[in-house]
């Protein structure tokens, strides 16, 4: 990412959403433009440390959302789970260099990586676009109605533990391993670390540039 605001505002919750089990969506109102795949840093207060969120609604949406799960070692995401509508958080402008655009490309995310997938369609960069997403189990495919009006066929899911129709077996990476891809398009890897560094690995190993890799690593 760019270079990284440091004041952060105090914002009320409007929206403060379980959309799986230990999986939320908030927001507040939107007072930033940005560019779909930008984040933002959240805290609870001024005196811990903000995390970094990738945001996950569209840039002509009247709310400013992020995605998260609880990390049940972590200090800030069970605090923002406790929350609900009317209560504040500080939360900065938006930045970043994750930027969605009108070229043909492939999005590959695994988890709650999805996040700036998820604000580039509902900014309207649909268009020559193929979204992969990995997961472990069914119900961690989130908003996967959104895309699939979206996308239809070049919306891809992989599920490594658990098996549906219309769901691809296995990993992401397995995935990627067995297709041809073209090498003059982009792909967005946004994930943990492991799988992002092992996609961009796969990609390379299939002759495509390094230059049309763009990755953004979840922590």
């Amino acid at each position: 990412m760019n270079a990284q605001p440091t004041e952060l505002h105090k914002v009320m919750l409007t929206r403060h959403d379980e959309i799986s089990p230990g999986v939320f969506v908030i927001g507040f109102i939107r007072k930033h433009t940005f560019l779909p795949g930008q984040a933002i840093k959240l805290g609870i207060d001024r005196d811990h440390p903000p995390r970094i969120y990738s945001i996950c609604s569209g840039n002509n949406d009247d709310e400013l959302c992020v995605l998260f799960n609880i990390k049940e070692d972590g200090f800030l995401t069970p605090q923002l789970a406790g929350l609900g509508v009317g209560d504040t958080v500080y939360a900065s402008a938006p930045y970043g260099t994750f930027l969605g655009t009108e070229a043909p490309a492939w999005w590959i995310a695994t988890g709650t990586g999805i996040a700036p997938f998820r604000s580039m369609v509902r900014s309207d960069l649909v268009k020559d676009k193929k979204l992969v997403h990995g997961v472990r189990h069914i119900n961690q495919f989130y908003f996967d109605r959104e895309f699939t009006e979206a996308l239809g066929e070049r919306y891809h899911r992989c599920c490594s533990s658990e098996s549906a129709e219309g769901i691809q077996p296995g990993r992401v990476t397995q995935f990627i391993r067995e297709r041809k891809l073209p090498a003059e398009e982009k792909y967005y890897i946004c994930g943990q670390a492991t799988m992002a560094v092992e996609t961009r690995d796969l990609l390379i190993a299939k002759s495509i540039p390094f230059e049309n890799i763009v990755t953004e690593i979840y922590f």
